[in-house]
């Protein structure tokens, strides 16, 4: 039924209170305006400061995906898309470069999508596009006009070209592309026939530390026939391929070949792992991982640490307990050990036997060498190596040229490693709090011996005071003790006592 504002069988109270409940309702059921499914030029925004995790920008026509400004850290913003039944991010524009959550902070379209605040441009796509659109599959992408061969848009730029650290089903991974954990340490890339896993040990230097070759046992790899790529598959594997013809490999996921309803996703984990995962309609169902065992992990230890199958992780110095990763030799180092007079000073060396370099060793570089003895001195020598493993069984000779990172645990004594130690490179600090608390503490003591010594004065004069006028009245005789409780040195003591505990509150 059409309810008239204007009918005149209606009071004009009634009248009155449907104006008043009218927008009250609205509010209640749209606290924000809706996110629009194109942005064109022109289009500018600035983070709302009552927002505390997203603010939507743009959604796609299913409304499983949006785009808006992510609050990360509680004082920083992100352009993300997000997978809206769980907020998960599925891509980050600007991870490496976030700006604050501020009203000088803008985002705006003007044929490039730019984030800027009035001293800086943070990320800009650098295009000249139409209008800004989310895709049903998560793919954010800037369009022009349309192509007069097919009548769709023209692509200028889309963020399936460029993944954070993760991709989706469908979305295409190619050898110009690389994929980045969150912590920025370890990375996806593709070589001419392999997946590899680097480890960012060393600013010089990436570690790898996982490759999986293509079997080719669905077509082969054609020396020169193109690179590779990869693709999520939605039923469940990652398929490498040459062209579109056949995958040259698959690598199976639990749900291989089983019809899931939920997005599949494929993440490099901030350990290093390289996991999928499918939305179950409630939450993220792990359905495959690259590493299994925690100890093939690059580092799960943390510097200096060693990771024993069944027992788990410890210091490579024995006389220190295992705490949060962080044992002794973590922390900075000059990449050269030899020049940096701080590091050269501080450095020590340290042996310990029944270790061995992480399981990816085959992936590592190494020399045959005679001896132990042979193996410690070429690492000497080298300003550049932290630390070497020789395998007395074999020769191998394993040189770790960047800061050492977890080491595996073993009971063969035949295996002994040689390390360059920085001596109180992960000294504990004094607790803020505790320092503060000892300085309270410390005044409180003055304040007491100064009270205290300011009363003794006073009881001394005192005394002095009364014997004379005792002297006066019998001639000088003087017979007891004499003590002066007097309250003053109390108030003394009290007043600076209440000083230092206001202070320490």
């Amino acid at each position: 039924m059409e309810i008239s504002f204007n009918s005149p069988t209606r009071p004009p109270s009634t009248h009155l209170l449907f104006l008043l409940i009218i927008p009250f309702l609205y509010t209640l059921t749209w606290p924000c305006p809706a996110a629009a499914q194109e942005l064109l030029k022109g289009f500018e925004a600035t983070p709302n400061p009552s927002i505390s995790s997203f603010q939507p920008l743009l959604n796609d026509s299913s409304g499983k995906f949006s785009f808006g400004f992510l609050l990360v850290n509680s004082t920083q913003l992100a352009l993300a898309v997000l997978h809206v039944p769980s907020s998960e991010p599925l891509w980050i524009a600007n991870s490496t470069t976030l700006s604050r959550w501020s009203d000088r902070t803008q985002v705006f379209f003007n044929g490039s999508l730019v984030i800027s605040d009035p001293h800086t441009t943070f990320w800009s796509t650098q295009t000249q596009g139409d209008k800004l659109v989310l895709l049903n599959n998560s793919n954010l992408q800037i369009q022009r006009g349309l192509d007069n061969s097919n009548n769709v848009p023209t692509v200028l730029w889309q963020s399936f070209d460029h993944p954070t650290n993760t991709l989706v089903e469908t979305q295409n991974f190619t050898s110009t592309m690389t994929l980045v954990s969150s912590n920025g340490l370890y990375s996806m890339r593709l070589g001419n026939n392999f997946i590899g896993l680097y480890a960012k040990f060393d600013s010089n230097y990436d570690q790898i530390y996982w490759k999986h070759k293509a079997l080719q046992a669905r077509a082969q790899i054609v020396e020169g026939g193109g690179p590779i790529h990869l693709r999520v598959d939605p039923d469940g594997w990652l398929g490498m391929y040459q062209n579109e013809t056949a995958p040259v490999d698959v690598e199976s996921f639990n749900s291989f070949q089983r019809t899931l309803d939920g997005l599949l996703m494929v993440r490099l984990e901030p350990d290093g792992n390289l996991k999928a995962y499918y939305w179950s309609g409630s939450s993220w169902v792990l359905d495959y991982q690259a590493i299994s065992d925690t100890c093939d992990l690059p580092s799960p230890c943390g510097s200096y640490g060693l990771c024993t199958p069944g027992t788990g992780c410890s210091c490579l110095d024995n006389s220190t307990g295992f705490s949060s990763g962080e044992c002794p030799g973590s922390g900075s180092y000059s990449t050269d050990l030899c020049t940096d007079p701080k590091t050269q000073n501080d450095t020590k060396v340290l042996r310990r036997e029944g270790v061995d370099v992480p399981p990816y060793k085959e992936l590592m570089r190494y020399e045959t060498m005679p001896s132990l003895e042979e193996c410690e001195n070429t690492c000497e020598r080298n300003c550049s190596c932290y630390g070497a493993v020789y395998n007395n069984a074999s020769g191998f000779c394993y040189i770790l040229d960047y800061p050492i990172q977890t080491l595996l645990g073993t009971g063969d004594d035949s295996k002994v490693g040689y390390f360059k130690i920085r001596e109180g490179a992960k000294k504990k600090r004094v607790d803020p709090g505790l320092g503060v608390g000892i300085g309270l503490l410390g005044a409180a003591f003055l304040c007491l011996v100064g009270a205290i010594g300011f009363g003794s004065y006073k009881i001394w004069m005192n005394r002095r005071r009364v014997n004379r006028m005792l002297e006066e009245e019998t001639g000088g005789a003087m017979s007891g003790p004499y003590k002066d409780l007097g309250s003053a040195s109390f108030k003394s003591i009290e007043m600076c006592t209440a000083t230092a505990t206001a202070g320490h509150r």
